[in-house]
């Protein structure tokens, strides 16, 4: 449900909250007292609920820098010829195709309707090629008809690593997850697979209500 701390769970690991209290470790090491982009070159990588895309620059131009991290791994690459980025071009195109994005190469990313910056976000994200995947409702906005690609490929790329993610859409949970959590006012209420999950009482009980008696 929301106000449950599913956000507040991923501020917490990608290190845009503070602990008050316990450790936070990620491959056996504590992360806790390190910066959001340490956390980050370390392999874990989120998404937001608003989208985080540079509208200024193109929809490959977004995907592009992304990969230019990943592959330079440095960020001071200023004094280089442009042309070294050519290189990358393929790699981004692969990308967008992947995202549904590949008629919108060189559309200005703040012109982008909502759904399709989703998609370039979800793009910019794999780009960065992280171990640990955090993805705040990343289908959010989307209509049906846009959900199908994006989907598909967070389930593919979930073979190869670890992908944490939030998610209301209930047909997108049942297709792509392998272990829910559910979450209730900060604390776990249940977890399992979806057959388990979605018939749990409290799960019900969380997100429709108790049923109220009726008298003739």
């Amino acid at each position: 449900p929301n106000g449950a701390g599913k956000t507040t769970c991923f501020n917490l690991l990608s290190k845009f909250l503070t602990p008050t209290n316990g450790t936070i470790k990620y491959e056996g090491q504590d992360v806790t007292d390190l910066p959001p982009a340490t956390i980050a070159r370390k392999g874990m990588v989120r998404s937001f609920q608003i989208s985080a895309v540079f509208g200024s620059m193109s929809v490959l131009e977004n995907v592009r820098l992304s990969l230019q991290r990943r592959i330079h791994g440095r960020s001071f690459d200023f004094w280089r010829s442009v042309k070294c980025l050519h290189a990358l071009e393929d790699d981004a195109v692969s990308l967008l195709e992947e995202v549904g994005l590949a008629d919108f190469l060189h559309a200005r990313a703040a012109d982008l309707p909502y759904g399709r910056k989703r998609a370039l976000e979800i793009a910019t994200t794999l780009a960065l090629d992280p171990q640990l995947l955090l993805l705040d409702e990343p289908l959010a906005g989307m209509g049906q008809e846009d959900i199908g690609r994006p989907s598909d490929l967070i389930k593919r790329v979930g073979q190869s690593r670890t992908v944490l993610m939030v998610e209301h859409n209930l047909s997108v949970v049942a297709t792509l997850s392998d272990q829910i959590t559910v979450l209730a006012r900060g604390a776990v209420l249940a977890e399992g697979d979806y057959a388990a999950v979605s018939k749990n009482p409290a799960v019900i009980k969380a997100y429709i209500g108790e049923p109220h008696d009726t008298y003739d």
